[in-house]
């Protein structure tokens, strides 16, 4: 296909949404308040934002100016500023492809939360009845109704990875669901996905906005307000919580994958990209931030919540056993009247200090959850608590949906984008036939994810998939660009589009510090693989209500290892097969410029 038959964004406020729609997703809600929560409230902010701007920001930029200025995917856009580096393009759509498969399963448990919502009380408020109608379900009552919705209900899980079980079908209609939604999304490519990203960007906004005027009036939500903002600076002595801030930037702008380059294919030639780089890396950024103080007054008031209810439960348990008047104790002297009954009536005390729970609202907020732990069985055990329950139920669930899919159109772009580069299926296949069999392709394989056993590979997806991988490929473009291609010829093509050559903060960035610091978290990964033993993952022990820790089994390991290899393998591979069709056919392999 020509590059200069090729369609563009219709403006560019289309294609910055479409990169704010790529890059603030799932992440931004469940994984940033988890990680502030983790390494010291507030003081967490400084090592995140230090990275933003010595790593996240020139790698969005470099990435976007790769991809404008070919204006092809990412398989060509790096074969022709060497064909030694089409592997690193290759890897990138392996990367994405495995992204695909297991992303849209998250957007499918949407759908199942969202279609559940329609009801007069929500289901996981409650435990079900047994089949005798005399007691609740034994697993749902030694768990919580939320916990069992989810693992039960919603998953139907197994006990371990080794137990295969059918497809849940409720599950796999909710995943063709998705894939029919994001099949829609981007069946004209730009054409769809342009309009598309007007409502997939903007919509999370407004129902932010709606959940934070709504949880700083719940009930106990200044405790979580305060709990984030109260920095614990000793944190900052922790090796992990920068380990942690850089990761965090680095996966949540989407680097890697190929889709910023597919997203920048589709610009005019002298679109103003640098700019565009820094307002999305803000935006992101300002989002995780924005996110994780709703997210925190949701905390606070779960944890007011339950804090409150453990008291209460102590408070009848002191007035039964004793046979007080009910006003004697009270939520704000029930210290001393603990203190006062052991004292006072020492052998009655010691018959129930067995019973007797720590009711503590700071080990309340010191809980960290991540994950579709906190996406559907923290915010699930929330929402049930507040007035007007479904309709909240109704605006999160959608507003996941709406981050899920955005994430999904840049993950799937970044797929489709090279193969219609490629002139042999552009040839053959319309936009609409092409999207239609990737969308196919990736929903039956994703099928494997709505078995029994189906969460346990989605875990293995998530942690190996696309982690070490990922650090790989930045760190061979920005080697690349720097010092194979090289920074000077780079600087003239961003000249020859932007009409003035990069400041000295982004070739240092570049040249030095970016590269530097990527080295160091891919050193660590590896030694963390190699030190951390044998893999485990968390099995849901139905008879105790609750995780436990389970090595992988060989063959699980053995696929962790595929994950890995099949990635990153691509990049040394096309490198040595297109040395050996050099020195075979006597045919020279030149460097193509990004001039050219």
């Amino acid at each position: 296909m020509e590059k200069d038959a090729r369609p563009s964004w219709e403006n560019p406020m289309q294609f910055v949404l479409a990169c704010v729609s790529y890059a603030v997703g799932l992440g931004n809600v469940w994984r940033f308040p988890y990680l502030c929560q983790m390494h010291g409230g507030g003081g967490f902010l400084i090592p995140y934002l230090i990275m933003l701007v010595v790593e996240g920001v020139p790698l969005f930029y470099m990435e976007l100016a790769i991809g404008q200025k070919m204006r092809l995917g990412s398989i060509g856009a790096w074969s022709a500023i060497s064909p030694y580096l089409g592997g690193v393009g290759i890897a990138s759509v392996v990367t994405s492809t495995f992204l695909c498969l297991y992303y849209n399963v998250i957007n499918g448990w949407a759908f199942w939360y969202l279609f559940h919502s329609f009801q007069s009380v929500l289901p996981w408020a409650d435990c079900p009845l047994n089949n005798n109608q005399t007691g609740y379900l034994e697993e749902c009552e030694v768990a919580t109704p939320t916990q069992y919705f989810f693992y039960r209900e919603t998953l139907n899980i197994s006990s371990s990875i080794n137990e295969n079980g059918g497809i849940h079908m409720g599950q796999a209609l909710c995943l063709l669901l998705a894939w029919m939604i994001v099949y829609l999304c981007i069946v004209r490519g730009v054409e769809s996905t342009g309009k598309v990203v007007y409502f997939t960007a903007t919509f999370p906004y407004v129902v932010l906005i709606i959940y934070l005027i709504r949880g700083v009036t719940l009930h106990g939500a200044l405790n979580g307000v305060r709990y984030m903002f109260t920095p614990k600076m000793e944190q900052l002595a922790n090796p992990a919580t920068w380990i942690n801030a850089a990761t965090q930037i680095f996966f949540s702008l989407g680097l890697g994958f190929g889709s910023l380059i597919a997203f920048a294919s589709y610009n005019e030639h002298h679109n103003n990209f640098e700019r565009q780089a820094v307002v999305v890396s803000m935006i992101n950024s300002g989002t995780s931030i924005f996110a994780s103080i709703v997210t925190f007054s949701i905390y606070g008031f779960k944890a007011t919540f339950n804090y409150e209810s453990c008291l209460e439960r102590v408070r009848l348990l002191l007035l039964n056993t004793f046979d007080m008047a009910e006003n004697t104790i009270s939520m704000d002297n029930i210290d001393y009247w603990i203190s006062e009954l052991n004292r006072t009536h020492p052998e009655q005390f010691a018959g129930i200090a067995s019973k007797l729970e720590t009711c503590d609202l700071e080990a309340e907020l010191d809980t960290a959850v991540e994950g579709t732990g906190l996406a559907f069985i923290v915010y699930s055990e929330a929402i049930k608590n507040m007035p007007l329950s479904q309709l909240w139920s109704v605006l999160y669930f959608f507003m996941l949906l709406m981050l899920g899919i955005g994430s999904m159109l840049g993950n799937v772009t970044a797929i489709i984008t090279p193969l219609r580069d490629w002139k042999l299926l552009s040839r053959h296949f319309s936009n609409e036939t092409l999207n239609g069999l990737v969308c196919v392709f990736c929903f039956f394989l994703g099928l494997g994810f709505t078995t029994s056993s189906g969460n346990y590979w989605f875990t293995i997806f998530n942690d190996y998939g696309a982690t070490l991988s990922l650090l790989f490929i930045v760190l061979i473009e920005t080697v690349s660009v720097s010092y194979i291609y090289g920074l000077r010829r780079f600087e003239k093509d961003v000249e020859d589009m932007l009409g003035h050559r990069p400041n000295w903060y982004w070739k240092i960035m570049w040249a030095a510090v970016s590269p530097l610091l990527l080295i160091g978290l891919f050193m660590f990964y590896i030694v963390n693989y190699i030190m951390g033993g044998t893999p485990t993952y968390q099995v849901w022990d139905k008879y105790s209500g609750q995780s436990v820790t389970m090595a992988y089994p060989a063959f699980a390991q053995a696929f962790i290892g595929l994950l890995l290899v099949s990635s990153m393998g691509c990049v040394p591979l096309v490198a040595l097969y297109v040395l050996w069709k050099k020195k075979r056919h006597g045919v020279e392999v030149t460097d193509s410029t990004l001039s050219t």
